[in-house]
């Protein structure tokens, strides 16, 4: 079966998207070269205008390469060429320019959420839309209602008094004839909601969330029209209460609080629940989340446990609900000792008691109750952590909204990421599609970038550690990158974050092609690396950090000699040294110090780096060590034997002498295990195929023949397929028939060529 979240975006979005990315090469042209100019001959009707507004807005909020466009929103100036009807604006996105740009639009739904950039000139732009709005929404925009004021007269006395906000009180709904749907949550304190909104005629819905009103009385005036009304963190009287059950027509009330915001006297009772269920007989969906209920509202311990759960108001656990007609669709009990009870007359349910109910609150409150919703991801945290989570692509769903919603909230971020990291491991990735574990890349690179805070941005790199690197990064390639190697060289670094981030780093330049190395090398990965390497050393410690460190070097110098250089240049032989010298008995750091050695010594160039007798006699003792197994020993020799294919021109040293070498090298050779199991990984034979058509240096040929043969017969799947595509039998072919050649080299590379044979033989499709 196809998951939902599996299928493919819709041609609308995907075209949306490009057009976005390429104004300039769409829809549009540069006026100027700075001005965006709709081009003349194209018309897009509302759904397509909607489309783009409400896309770019996301973009800007959710995609940190995206650019936003100053001149973006007088696109949308002109109607006769373009038609917006619906839009959803947020924060600082929008600005008051920009809905003066879209005055002349004849809007039908305008939601502004947390733009804070507006003023009081956006009030007047609002007046505009009067005779088409039918749904407003101002929830959070605290400025709104502000304009400047200058209370000086010239440009001196500006610089002493400067511009002050007052409040504006004279503005009203008066001529928003249409107005049915408001949201004025968060209203800033002193405008005067009653004289606000006495000219709107028959409103159907109005949220006050977080409102202080005192006096209610003048919601009657709509009680033939009112279906919804949220009071949400309003703090209640007996007096809100009789105006309330006076709303018969009420289908949604909310009047649930955030416990922990502030002291509250209001009390729900036992009447004032019995109260709602006689007067607002349409009622179906009610919000008590917060609440704390002054007298028991529920039926006796014994009765609530007897018979089935059941939703039928007549066996409701909660004794006032026996009265409903019917099941709620919704009931909030968030944070209410009722969520836990038994029988609750709704469908669905916010509470704290099961993952359902919980995620029922994350569903309900993110959008505009981040507090709360905050807490809700803390418990699901804990549900996916101790138990199983039973509805994980709904629960990645809620959670990744969260966290795109509310980018610059730290509490959602700390506790979305760490949920994050439980709802991506292992166990449930075969539930998760391409798509929805990109989304999960997505906001955890957001979250990275947006918070320099410790619990972000260790959940962050944790909840990465689940995916399959680079695989499943590349498509974020770049940004990963750079925001690790941000992390990695911050001045005051968490040990944990700095070990993880390591780790990242080097599984990311493992296994990609040689453009994406060089990229990163760019980046100032090299250095990075370095300094990591200095800073340990300083500390006289060999932990994982270190042994990443000089991993992650070992892997973005594999055939980039650009980032090989870099190693030079940054005075890594000396660090190279100065750790052999510190940490003698550290196999681990040997083998990849020789390894990264090894990928520098295949570079033409930089070999006379290389010749001094410090490094080669160092190179030369590390022949008989026994670290990993050959490994130390294997990469001192691939070392020198690119160093002797030069020839004895190059050997521009006294001591060593290079006969001598050679002769330790041979011995080397001789003593390895050729069944020995490997810790090192070849994407390509190439720089090991070079050395074989020569006969300046028949240890070289030795020792490259030896790898091959190694390789082949222990890991004949992988490297018998790779030889062959690489061309590596007829070289090993001629090489038999030089007369430089040693007779067990060309012993040798007989077998190499026998194992490849069979393996094709072996392999060869028989079937008809």
């Amino acid at each position: 079966l196809k998951m939902a979240s599996d299928s493919p975006e819709s041609l609308m979005t995907l075209c949306t998207d490009y057009c976005l990315r390429n104004l300039e090469g769409t829809l549009c042209y540069l006026l100027d070269n700075e001005t965006l100019r709709l081009h003349p001959d194209i018309f897009l009707p509302s759904e397509i205008c909607d489309k783009l507004v409400n896309e770019y807005v996301e973009l800007v909020k959710t995609d940190s390469i995206f650019e936003p466009h100053e001149s973006f929103f007088t696109l949308f100036s002109d109607p006769r060429s373009t038609r917006l009807a619906r839009i959803h604006l947020r924060e600082h996105i929008v600005q008051d320019q920009d809905l003066e740009a879209i005055r002349k639009q004849d809007l039908i739904e305008l939601y502004l959420t947390n733009c804070e950039k507006l003023t009081a000139k956006s009030l007047q732009t609002l007046v505009s839309f009067s005779h088409t709005l039918i749904s407003l929404s101002l929830f959070g925009c605290c400025n709104i209602f502000y304009e400047e004021e200058n209370p000086g007269g010239c440009e001196d006395d500006c610089l002493v008094n400067p511009t002050r906000q007052v409040l504006v009180k004279d503005f009203t709904f008066e001529g928003f004839s249409r107005l049915r749907f408001l949201n004025l949550g968060r209203l800033i304190e002193g405008v005067n909601v009653e004289t606000l909104l006495r000219p709107l005629a028959s409103l159907a819905a109005l949220d006050l969330s977080g409102i202080q009103l005192n006096d209610v009385g003048f919601l009657t005036q709509w009680k033939d029209s009112l279906v919804s009304l949220v009071l949400y963190n309003m703090d209640l009287s007996e007096e809100h209460i009789q105006v309330i059950a006076q709303l018969r027509k009420l289908r949604h009330l909310d009047i649930s609080r955030d416990h922990l915001s502030s002291y509250y006297k209001f009390k729900l009772t036992r009447r004032v629940l019995n109260l709602f269920v006689e007067n607002l007989v349409n009622l179906t969906s009610l919000d008590i989340s917060g609440h704390t209920m002054l007298e028991n509202c529920t039926i006796p311990s014994m009765e609530e446990k007897m018979g089935q759960t059941s939703i039928e108001p007549a066996k409701s656990s909660i004794a006032p609900f026996r009265g409903l007609k019917r099941p709620l669709q919704f009931l909030g009990l968030f944070e209410t000792s009722l969520c836990r009870l038994t029988h609750i007359p709704a469908y669905k349910v916010s509470g704290d008691k099961n993952e359902e109910q919980v995620l029922n609150a994350i569903e309900a409150y993110t959008e505009h109750r981040p507090e709360i919703t905050s807490r809700a991801i803390n418990l699901l945290f804990d549900i996916a952590r101790i138990e199983r989570c039973s509805q994980l692509l709904r629960a990645l769903q809620l959670v990744i909204t969260a966290l795109k919603c509310h980018k610059d909230d730290k509490n959602i971020q700390v506790t979305g990421s760490a949920a994050l990291f439980y709802l991506t491991n292992s166990e449930y990735r075969m539930e998760q599609s391409v798509k929805l574990r990109r989304q999960v890349i997505q906001v955890v690179l957001n979250g990275m970038e947006s918070y320099q805070e410790v619990t972000v941005q260790r959940n962050c790199c944790l909840t990465l550690c689940n995916f399959s690197i680079p695989e499943e990064l590349e498509f974020q390639y770049r940004r990963v990158n750079e925001l690790l190697l941000n992390i990695l060289n911050q001045s005051r670094q968490d040990e944990s974050i700095q070990r993880i981030a390591v780790h990242l780093c080097n599984a990311l330049v493992c296994q990609v092609d040689n453009d994406h190395k060089e990229a990163v090398g760019k980046m100032g990965f090299v250095m990075t690396m370095l300094k990591l390497i200095q800073k340990k050393l300083a500390d006289k410690t060999c932990d994982q950090v270190m042994e990443f460190s000089w991993s992650a070097l070992w892997n973005i110098t594999d055939e980039t000699p650009d980032n090989c250089e870099m190693f030079l240049n940054y005075s890594g032989m000396k660090l190279f040294l100065e750790c052999l010298k510190e940490f003698p008995e550290k196999q681990e750091l040997h083998r990849n110090m020789l390894g990264l050695l090894g990928n520098v010594a295949e570079v033409k160039e930089l070999r006379p780096q290389l010749m001094t007798s410090q490094f080669i006699s160092v190179f030369s003792n590390l022949l008989e060590s026994k670290a990993d197994g050959i490994e130390v020993s294997y990469n001192a020799c691939g070392v020198l034997s690119h160093i002797m294919f030069d020839g004895p021109e190059a050997w521009g040293i006294c001591e060593p002498h290079r006969e001598e070498v050679v002769k330790r090298m041979w011995a080397a050779i001789q003593s390895w295990d050729i069944n020995s199991r490997r810790n090192i990984n070849y994407r390509s034979f190439e720089p090991i195929l070079r050395l074989l058509p020569q006969g300046i240096s028949p240890v070289s040929q030795h020792w490259a023949t030896w790898a091959l043969y190694n390789l082949v017969s222990v890991y004949p799947d992988k490297y018998c397929p790779l030889l062959i595509k690489e061309g590596g039998i007829p070289l090993l072919k001629n090489m038999i028939k030089m007369a430089s050649a040693r007779q067990e080299t060309k012993e040798m590379a007989r077998k190499v060529i026998e194992h490849c044979s069979n393996f094709k033989e072996e392999n060869m499709d028989t079937s008809r």
